[in-house]
């Protein structure tokens, strides 16, 4: 995957194409873009995966990178397609090389990474981390 190896990509939107039966690929962001520009790209009542690398810098001053994968489903989506959504999950997932970790998120405040809820879920309390 581009977004691990390679860092050509902060992040990557993923749809399921609904004629085709397929995932495919939505949108990329470039390396300089922000959190804030992914969580902007996401519908709001539509459903989406995504993976995002996350920089962020240790208490010991060292710098990291994680690969998230983020499940978005709003509860503004239709039931539909939630539902595709949610049986094409796991096959996605599994394809997906490097991903550190798994957000399930319905709101924007569920997929803040910077949140204590959210750190504390994934253990990355520990790391003192502060985003870059």
């Amino acid at each position: 995957m581009e977004l691990k190896q390679k860092k050509v990509h902060r992040y990557v939107i993923f749809k399921v194409d609904e004629k085709k039966r397929e995932v495919v690929v939505e949108k990329t962001g470039g390396p300089a873009e922000s959190y804030d520009d992914f969580a902007a790209s996401l519908p709001d009542n539509d459903c989406r995966y995504a993976v995002f690398d996350f920089d962020f810098v240790t208490s010991e001053n060292c710098q990291k990178s994680k690969i998230f994968f983020i499940a978005w489903s709003p509860s503004t989506s239709r039931i539909r397609a939630k539902m595709l959504y949610a049986t094409t999950k796991d096959r996605l997932r599994r394809e997906l090389d490097g991903v550190h970790y798994e957000i399930q998120a319905t709101d924007p405040t569920e997929m803040d990474l910077e949140s204590p809820s959210c750190l504390n879920n994934m253990n990355l309390k520990g790391d003192g981390l502060k985003a870059l």
